[in-house]
């Protein structure tokens, strides 16, 4: 029997975000909003959800007069997004 894949991370938006910062480990607001090509609104929401999940940290500063939103993953995060890739590869060998 296939295990349920991780609904958290099986939405496109949330999984992009969490395998940027699978490879980079932290990364600002700024550049995940450029990679993700996701409006500002809907990557706030998304990063909301994946750190009340646990998945990631979110650090707020300032840079100058500019606000900067810094997000790093935890180690909840990497077990998840790991658990998650070996689930889907087990529904790619059926």
């Amino acid at each position: 029997m296939l295990k349920k894949l991780d609904p958290l991370l099986h939405s496109e938006l949330r999984l992009s975000v969490m395998s940027l910062l699978i490879s980079f480990s932290k990364a600002d607001f700024t550049y995940l909003k450029e990679q993700t090509k996701a409006t500002s609104g809907n990557l706030s929401v998304q990063i909301t959800n994946l750190e009340q999940a646990g998945y990631i940290t979110v650090e707020k500063s300032f840079k100058g007069k500019m606000p900067q939103t810094r997000c790093s993953i935890t180690k909840k995060g990497v077990e998840a997004f790991e658990q998650y890739v070996n689930d889907l590869k087990e529904y790619l060998k059926i």
